[in-house]
């Protein structure tokens, strides 16, 4: 998930790709209760750049076990890190597909060596479509890579499409998890998004223990397919039908990825 604002206390980068209304700890902390959820993990959204102000304020803020996803600057101190570590940081997130400029493949690349002794990941938000030169460059990364939203695989291209297999084929690795989440990122019939649970059951069978589950909760990229959050949870008995599984995906698994 995210959180954003206030916008007076957290204001947004000039030139930020989108202005979300404000989704404050308080809203985030409540759809967490709504959904029964103990344990959440926020990520750095694009519009504050490395500035993870407002992200660390709600790490800090109260009873929930939370963890953080940052973005830095390529040339990060250690004591940067270091603080980010302590406040409940675990990774850094390069953003690929975002119109505001940020850490790039090669920035990841160089950087890897340093978090992986943190312990860290790198996440990775990338259109795969569009940048099918990604693969190799992924999978030779020296640390563990989360790839989210399906890594903007069109979902009515179905599990054969040549992106797909190449995202199978990063998963497959013992090295790299994905998150399933954001189907409006590859679909547009909403709210059940039929043609994702393919992709989802393929992206499980490839790597059981290593598939998180996350709301994506405010949705600044729906838009106009802006989904309830129980929909969204409930949509999972569909992409992961054995109760054991799910179980992995929303317990286990991120319990190891997070270190909770």
């Amino acid at each position: 998930a995210h959180v954003f604002g206030p916008q007076e206390r957290f204001p947004y980068l000039a030139n930020a790709a989108y202005i979300p209304p404000d989704a404050v700890t308080a809203d985030y902390l409540g759809m967490l209760k709504n959904n029964g959820c103990n344990r959440g993990v926020l990520v750095q959204p694009s519009v504050y750049g490395s500035d993870n102000s407002c992200m660390v304020d709600t790490l800090r803020s109260g009873p929930h076990t939370l963890r953080g996803i940052a973005v830095v600057e390529a040339g990060v101190s250690d004591r940067e890190l270091e603080d980010l570590h302590a406040a409940g940081v675990r990774g850094v997130r390069i953003n690929l597909a975002s119109e505001t400029e940020g850490l790039t493949l090669a920035d990841g690349e160089r950087l890897a060596p340093r978090l992986k002794a943190l312990g860290w990941h790198l996440q990775f938000y990338l259109d795969l479509p569009k940048m099918p030169e990604a693969e190799a460059r992924l999978a030779k990364l020296p640390i563990t890579i989360v790839i989210d939203h399906f890594a903007r695989c069109p979902a009515a291209d179905g599990t054969d499409a040549p992106a797909f297999r190449a995202l199978q084929r990063l998963v497959s690795r013992d090295n790299c998890w994905a998150k399933i989440m954001g189907p409006y990122f590859i679909s547009k019939n909403a709210p059940l998004y039929p043609e994702v649970t393919p992709l989802a059951r393929a992206l499980v069978a490839a790597a059981p223990e290593r598939i998180v589950w996350g709301s994506d909760w405010p949705h600044p990229g729906a838009r106009a397919l802006m989904p309830e959050d129980h929909v969204l949870a409930d949509l999972l008995v569909e992409w992961v039908p054995d109760e054991a599984q799910r179980r992995r995906v929303l317990v286990d698994n991120p319990s190891r990825l997070y270190g909770f």
